[in-house]
């Protein structure tokens, strides 16, 4: 039985994601979406909410399971009966950076592979970053991210008329 494990901080979770877990739901028997509990990148959502907004627009994703996570990512594998990381890249920028985390990931744990997944072109620009600070301003990231996450970031963040 193949187990892959994304982290992320899903703060929030967006489409690009969505599209990632979708994909890698085709190639393995179960996806752990592993949220990090991060105080470091000081999240907007709060751990449980990140969890249950990942939870809620992945519903429709029937071999997925949702935790929580601190400290390693390799740890976190072994912990989940993963031998696979999943990331995603977007960019050159990004493959450079996720390139260096996969090969230290292998240094400490040899037997845990890390596997790279583009998005679709359309949400290759989309980073949860990017669409927190858009919807800060007042703007619509409705198109980049699920109804409820949407919904969560306007509670926070009311569109502007």
């Amino acid at each position: 039985m193949k187990r892959i494990v994304y982290p992320g901080t899903f703060d929030p979770i967006t489409r690009g994601h969505i599209d990632l877990v979708e994909r890698a739901s085709k190639l393995f028997d179960t996806v752990v979406i592993a949220v990090a509990n991060s105080e470091k990148k000081q999240p907007m959502f709060a751990l449980k909410e990140r969890m249950d907004l990942c939870a809620e627009a992945l519903a429709h994703v029937h071999n997925l399971e949702v935790c929580s996570f601190t400290g390693l990512t390799v740890e976190l594998a072994r912990e989940q009966d993963c031998t696979i990381i999943l990331r995603g890249v977007r960019t050159v920028a990004d493959y450079e950076y996720e390139l260096q985390l996969a090969n230290m990931n292998r240094s400490l744990a040899p037997g845990i592979e890390t596997v790279f997944l583009t998005p679709g072109e359309s949400l290759s620009y989309v980073s949860s970053s990017l669409l927190r600070e858009i919807a800060s301003m007042g703007g619509d990231v409705s198109r980049f991210v699920p109804d409820n996450v949407s919904k969560a970031l306007n509670s926070r963040f009311p569109p502007r008329q």
